[in-house]
């Protein structure tokens, strides 16, 4: 049995700086639960010279990835840089030496996850990628082993801090989308280019990575459906709880006769649903499985030191394995060769919200209702509280259940009537 596993990590940043300081701090603690000594035997990064929270050895540091993927003594490699390349190819020859890899990197897996499961799989090499969703909590892990004896029917989850924190500031503040994307950025809640968050992007990838996982399957970010919250206004949000709703940025994954709906989009679901009490920048995942029933997890889904806690907890579980032999472990891939299809968002039933933004003339409701007509569409409720005879007034709309083409269809046609004045929001209304 090996008594020693020594680890390379490439990437010094943020993340990484938080795995030294676990690793440093929690050392004793660390190699009592694993049965061996973990060894930090090299760090790259481009910039070795910034001042770091925590201070290493200097004769481990380099520049080059080559020094940590060429070394034999490295057992795993703890990649913790963003984009596709260098990061793919750090992995991919990692794995052709034989080296087990950690990673965050939610985006390479989202685009890249079948090629590098199964060069991991040809290599008898692990994958530990629980810090690519959800930060700090520790569902990637309870999904593929605590959960093993259920097949998990649906997945909600808020899976991006950001957007979930510009929603309550719009709907604690009253503040409007900008404001509150704004004072995200003033509090690092948001970066800089705040696009990936907002345009739902980020929760896409991370969806993608869930959804393998959870459906056995390779679901790919191409298949996801992916809306933004910008069209979101303070409108939407008043409204949206004088209904009786929160309106939340969702991840959903479902499975229903042997085809999977994957897609991101903001919703209206009931204020009363646990959901919709999840605040700021924090996560939750929803689960349900069929002999368990209903899961939440709940936390921090970003920052240093919750992440790096994923990491080092894979880490840990690799390095038990290694000295093991790899006897005793649950099979960690990603997916199995399962092939499930996933549904078009055109073929989705639910419900709607729908605020269009029309002149205030006498006929338009009676248009506008005509076209959804047309299209199947029933309308269970209508608000139009304002009235400026000749100006532009909302009139929101509740619908019973239609089918998603249709009401595109309906929308498009609606939005070329001379007395409406800009695009219509629709909403999707989550039901539990």
């Amino acid at each position: 049995m090996k008594n020693k596993v020594n680890i390379g990590l490439i990437g010094w940043g943020t993340v990484g700086s938080g795995v030294v300081r676990i690793l440093k701090e929690r050392k004793k603690h660390l190699s009592r639960r694993v049965g061996a000594q973990l060894r930090l035997k090299s760090i790259v990064d481009l910039d070795i010279n910034k001042a770091r929270s925590v201070k290493v050895n200097r004769k481990i540091l380099s520049r080059e990835a080559k020094n940590i993927l060429s070394d034999p003594e490295i057992d795993i490699v703890v990649q913790l840089i963003g984009g596709e390349h260098p990061a793919k190819d750090y992995m991919t020859n990692a794995f052709k030496k034989g080296k087990s890899v950690v990673t965050a990197n939610k985006a390479l897996l989202a685009k890249h996850g079948k090629e590098i499961f199964k060069l991991a799989r040809e290599n008898n090499a692990e994958v530990g990628y629980e810090a690519s969703v959800c930060g700090g909590i520790p569902l990637i892990r309870s999904i593929k082993e605590g959960l093993l004896a259920n097949k998990i029917e649906e997945l909600r989850g808020i899976i991006n801090g950001t957007s979930n924190y510009i929603l309550t500031r719009m709907e604690e503040e009253n503040y409007s989308f900008n404001e509150a994307l704004q004072e995200a950025k003033k509090r690092g809640y948001a970066e800089a280019d705040a696009g990936l968050d907002i345009s739902g992007l980020d929760s896409a990838h991370k969806l993608a990575v869930l959804a393998s996982l959870t459906f056995g399957t390779s679901v790919a970010l191409s298949d996801i459906y992916v809306e933004g919250i910008d069209l979101i206004t303070l409108q939407d949000i008043r409204y949206a709880r004088e209904l009786g709703y929160a309106v939340k940025l969702l991840a959903i994954a479902k499975e229903k006769q042997g085809r999977i709906e994957a897609r991101v989009h903001p919703v209206l679901i009931s204020a009363d649903y646990i959901l919709a009490s999840v605040r700021h920048n924090f996560n939750a995942v929803c689960l349900k499985g069929d002999k368990v029933g209903e899961l939440i997890f709940y936390g921090a889904g970003a920052g240093q030191l919750p992440t790096a806690s994923s990491v080092v907890s894979d880490i840990c579980d690799i390095a038990g394995k290694l000295i093991r032999g790899g006897k005793g472990r649950v099979n960690s891939f990603l997916y199995d060769a399962l092939s499930k299809k996933v549904s078009p968002i055109n073929k989705l039933e639910s419900r709607y919200y729908v605020r269009f933004t029309t002149l205030d003339n006498p006929g338009v409701l009676a248009k506008i209702s005509r076209i959804l007509g047309r299209k199947n569409i029933s309308i269970a409720s209508v608000i139009q509280k304002q009235r400026k005879e000749g100006r532009t007034v909302p009139i929101v709309m509740m619908t019973h259940k239609a089918l998603e083409e249709n009401m595109r269809r309906a929308l498009g046609q609606i939005d070329k009537l001379s007395v409406v004045k800009g695009k219509t929001v629709a909403i999707r209304v989550e039901e539990v």
